[in-house]
């Protein structure tokens, strides 16, 4: 779950144009703190040793059956098709963290992508996004990650763009689309840096 080349500029976080889309230079980065060193499970039980996804650009998204971003699930598919088989892979965790928007059982979310999305893209274990019982991944997603990516997720279908390295490269919050060209263009940027 990937984003746009970082700039030359090595001072300060910068503003993407499109509102709600952050990027860091490369060198405010935290090498120590890497989503890849994480284990999850996924959504049928398996355990996932995210080190196998080291070197594939990722996006990072916590979801919900029962939100008015849900229709994003059909452009977050879009996206991993469309760069799949390139090295690039969408990972979805669902989280009741926001209005109850994700009440169901693992099963149940699994059938909900599956029949009203069809998404094939990795589906992970419910989790807490933020709280006391937040999950790890979660911790480094906003705590870890480049200054001006941190901050709690205020609500569901926050991606986060990671590049190969595991290292967080972009925030994109809830109202930008999987399919806008912001993030399009950090994913090609990604993969285009990736080789």
């Amino acid at each position: 779950l990937s984003i746009v080349a970082c700039s030359d500029a090595r001072t300060a976080p910068e503003t993407d144009p499109k509102e709600g889309t952050m990027t860091a230079p490369e060198a405010m980065i935290d090498r120590t703190a890497g989503i890849v060193d994480h284990t999850v499970r996924s959504i049928e039980g398996d355990t996932v040793d995210l080190r196998g996804y080291r070197g594939r650009p990722m996006l990072i998204v916590n979801t919900a059956s029962k939100c008015g971003y849900t229709k994003q699930y059909d452009t977050l598919q879009k996206l991993y098709e469309e760069f799949g088989h390139r090295g690039f892979v969408v990972i979805g965790f669902p989280s009741n963290d926001f209005g109850n928007q994700e009440p169901g059982t693992h099963e149940e979310i699994a059938d909900f992508c599956r029949l009203n999305y069809g998404v094939t893209f990795p589906m992970m274990e419910k989790v807490h996004t933020k709280g006391p019982e937040q999950a790890p991944i979660y911790r480094t997603l906003t705590a870890e990650s480049p200054e001006g990516m941190q901050g709690e997720i205020a609500w569901n279908f926050t991606k986060f763009l990671v590049d190969g390295d595991g290292e967080v490269v972009a925030r994109f919050e809830p109202g930008v689309d999987p399919m806008d060209e912001a993030v399009v263009g950090a994913v090609e940027g990604l993969l285009a840096a990736d080789g």
